[in-house]
C-alpha cells in the first residue's frame, strides 16, 4: 500500500492525516493497521521510530467512531510515554472529531483527572499506578472497553507492573481486542501473550535488536576520573541538541551542576522531579530553548524528540536492553544521528552483555567464564595424569605390593616389609578392660580438694586487726 487511502478509512480520518503530513504508512504500519481493523489481536514489534504508535492509534479511532458505546485503554510504562500518546492522538483527531482523550498519570491533581472524567472520555491513557487507583476509589469504570493496548509491555513488566497489568485487566470485558506493542519482545513476552492475547497475529518488522543504520556509534575506552573533562570536549565538538544519559537521578543533578559550573546550559530529567517540572523541562527541550538534555533511563522508552542529533551514553544501563531504546531516540523519521559510549574498566561486564544481545551466535565469553573452563581443562589434565602415574610396571624380579581398598582411600602393603624389631613399641590406642595406671610422685604435695565436706572452712584471721564497720541494722542510734 502507497498512502493510507488504501486502507479504507473515514473521511475525517484521512483529513486529520493530511493535516499532519501523514501520506504514507510505515511499514509496521502496513501490516498492523488492516489486521486492527479487522477485530485480531496483535503482537507486534518493531525498531525504534517506527509508528508503532499510529499504528495502534488509527485503527483504534476508526472502532470508536463505529461504535458509540464503546471506549478504549492504553496503558504505558511512564510519565512520559503516555503523555506523548495523548499528543499524538490529539493530532490523529482533529479539532472536529467529538471523541476525548485523557492521560491517568500520578504526579498530577487528582481533582484535575476526576473533573476530566466526567466528561464522557473515550479514550483513556495511562500508567498501571494512577489507573489502579482510580478503579480503587471507583472513579473510573472500565465495562465498556473494547479496544486494550499494551504499549512497551517489556517495560512495564521490568517496573514490576505485572501484577497491577492483571488487577486492571479484571476490569475490562473478556471480549475485547488486545493489542501488544513494543520495540523489544523477549521470549517472556512472548510466552505472555497467550495470558492477555486470544490467537494473535504475529506483526515483526525485521530484527528488533538492530540498532539503525543512520546512526554513527562511537566507544571511547578511559577512567571513570576522565569522563567529566571528556564529556566538556564531546559537547564543544558537537553541535545542535545532546541527549545524555546517566544511571541515576543523584547523578543526572550532580552532573548539570557541573556542566552550570563550566558555564554549560543543561537541564535534569528523572523520575523524582514533580510531573510539573517534568513537563516543562520536556516542553522547553522539544522547543529548543536549550540544547542538552541529562535524563535517565525514564527518557529512553517512547521519547520522540526529532531533533536529537547525538546520544551520549555516560552510564551503561542496568538491562542491556535498554542500551538499543537509548540509541533509539536519534536518527527519527530518516533523519540522521551519532552515539558515543564511555566504558571503564568496571563496565566490561555491561559492555559484553549489551554486545551479546546484537550478535547472539557469537557471544563473547567473559573473562570469569573463561578463567573457569581453563581452571576445569587444568584440573581434568591433573587428574589424568595422575591416574597414569599410579600404574607402575614391575620386573619379573620384583614384586608387586598388595592392595587393601576401602572407602576413602587405598593403600599397598608390601609382601617383604622390612622393619627394627628393637625399636621402642607405638603407644596403643586400642581400649582394654583393665583401668589405666598412672605414675605420680607420692612426696608431691596435695593438690587443693574442692571437694564438698560438712565440716565449715577454717580461716585464718588477725586477732589485733581493726574491726570492720558493720552495716547490719539495729534498734539502737548510730
Amino acid at each position: 500500500m502507497k498512502n493510507f487511502d488504501d486502507f479504507e478509512l473515514s473521511k475525517q480520518t484521512l483529513k486529520s492525516l493530511s493535516n499532519i503530513n501523514f501520506t504514507k504508512p510505515t511499514p509496521i504500519q502496513e501490516k498492523s493497521i488492516p489486521l486492527a481493523l479487522a477485530g485480531k489481536d496483535i503482537l507486534g514489534s518493531a525498531q525504534t521510530g517506527t509508528g508503532k504508535t499510529a499504528a495502534f492509534c488509527i485503527p483504534m479511532i476508526e472502532k470508536l467512531m463505529q461504535n458509540d458505546n464503546s471506549s478504549a485503554l492504553i496503558l504505558s510504562p511512564t510519565r512520559e510515554l503516555a503523555k506523548q500518546i495523548l499528543e499524538s492522538v490529539k493530532l490523529l483527531l482533529g479539532y472536529q472529531n467529538h471523541l476525548k482523550a485523557v492521560a491517568l498519570i500520578g504526579g498530577e491533581s487528582m481533582g484535575k483527572q476526576l473533573s476530566e472524567l466526567r466528561r464522557k472520555i473515550r479514550i483513556i491513557i495511562g500508567t498501571p499506578g494512577r489507573v489502579n487507583d482510580h478503579l480503587e476509589r471507583k472513579t473510573l469504570q472500565l465495562k465498556s472497553v473494547s479496544y486494550l493496548v499494551l504499549d512497551e509491555t517489556d517495560r512495564m513488566l521490568d517496573m514490576g507492573f505485572g501484577i497491577q497489568i492483571d488487577r486492571i485487566i479484571k476490569y475490562i470485558p473478556s471480549t475485547r481486542q488486545t493489542l501488544m506493542f513494543s520495540a523489544t519482545l523477549p521470549k517472556e513476552i512472548i510466552k505472555l501473550s497467550s495470558k492477555y492475547l486470544t490467537s494473535p497475529e504475529r506483526v515483526s518488522m525485521g530484527d528488533t535488536n538492530v540498532i539503525s543504520k543512520d546512526i554513527d556509534q562511537k566507544t571511547i575506552n578511559l577512567k571513570s576520573d576522565d569522563k567529566k573533562e571528556e564529556l566538556i570536549n564531546q559537547i564543544d565538538i558537537r553541535k545542535g541538541t545532546i541527549l545524555i544519559f546517566v544511571k541515576t537521578k543523584f547523578g543526572t543533578e550532580k552532573l548539570s551542576k557541573f556542566l552550570s559550573q563550566n558555564k554549560i546550559k543543561s537541564f535534569p530529567l528523572h523520575g523524582g522531579l514533580r510531573q510539573s517540572k517534568r513537563n516543562t523541562v520536556m516542553k522547553n527541550f522539544r522547543e529548543e530553548k536549550f540544547r542538552i538534555l541529562i535524563a535517565t533511563d525514564v527518557a529512553a522508552r517512547g521519547l520522540d524528540v526529532p531533533h536529537i542529533q547525538h546520544i551520549i551514553n555516560y552510564d551503561l544501563p542496568q538491562l542491556p536492553e535498554d542500551f538499543i531504546h537509548r540509541l533509539g531516540r536519534t536518527a527519527r523519521a530518516g533523519l540522521k544521528g551519532e552515539a558515543i559510549t564511555f566504558i571503564t574498566s568496571a563496565d566490561k561486564e555491561k559492555w559484553r552483555r549489551i554486545q551479546n544481545i546484537f550478535n547472539p551466535k557469537d557471544k563473547i565469553r567473559s573473562s570469569k567464564d573463561e578463567k573457569n573452563t581453563r581452571f576445569k581443562k587444568e584440573y581434568s589434565s591433573k587428574k589424568f595424569s595422575s591416574k597414569k602415574s599410579r600404574k607402575r610396571v614391575f620386573k619379573d624380579d620384583e614384586k608387586s605390593p598388595k592392595t587393601f581398598k576401602s572407602n576413602k582411600f587405598e593403600t599397598r602393603v608390601s609382601k617383604n616389609k622390612s622393619f627394627d624389631k628393637n625399636a621402642p613399641k607405638r603407644r596403643s590406642f586400642e581400649t582394654s578392660s583393665e583401668p589405666r595406671k598412672r605414675s605420680f610422685d607420692k612426696n608431691a604435695p596435695k593438690r587443693r580438694s574442692f571437694e564438698t565436706s560438712s565440716e565449715p572452712r577454717k580461716r585464718s584471721f588477725d586477732k589485733n586487726a581493726p574491726k570492720r564497720r558493720s552495716f547490719e541494722t539495729s534498734s539502737e542510734p548510730r
